[in-house]
């Protein structure tokens, strides 16, 4: 269950529309009616918030973001986005994960979905995680 406060313009979620899902970011929120807007791509929409699934970190997700990809000698995979980084133990293997950005470290100890990622990336760099390259 997705909680409303760890929902920040700028995630992606899966939103569900009555069985028509569609991955969105959110654009904007209203706290008081407990509902998220999301652009679609084509149009926004307006969801209550019980609506959105996390979206699951997988490689596809992390190319689609425009991370780099090194496989190290020891079996770890280093994804880099400018001067972030992120390690996990083996590919395909999201739940343990080590981020870094400049000095500051953070271990991940659990499976995290791509919105806390984004978020700890904000919180990290002060920079929106997106598709854009940078």
């Amino acid at each position: 269950m997705i909680r409303l406060n760890q929902i920040k313009k700028g995630d992606y979620f899966i939103a569900n529309n009555e069985g028509d899902e569609k991955i969105g970011e959110v654009v904007n929120l209203d706290y008081f009616n407990k509902q998220v807007c999301i652009d679609e791509g084509v149009q926004n929409f307006w969801y209550d918030f019980n609506r959105l699934s996390a979206i699951p970190i997988s490689d596809s997700v992390l190319e689609n973001l425009k991370f780099t990809k090194i496989f190290n000698e020891d079996g770890t995979v280093k994804y880099s986005k400018g001067a972030f980084r992120m390690l996990i133990l083996s590919p395909g293997n999201f739940s343990r994960i080590k981020l870094w950005y400049r000095d500051e470290q953070r271990q991940i100890m659990d499976t995290i979905s791509v919105h806390q990622l984004q978020n700890h990336f904000y919180e990290m760099t002060k920079m929106r995680l997106n598709q854009e390259v940078f």
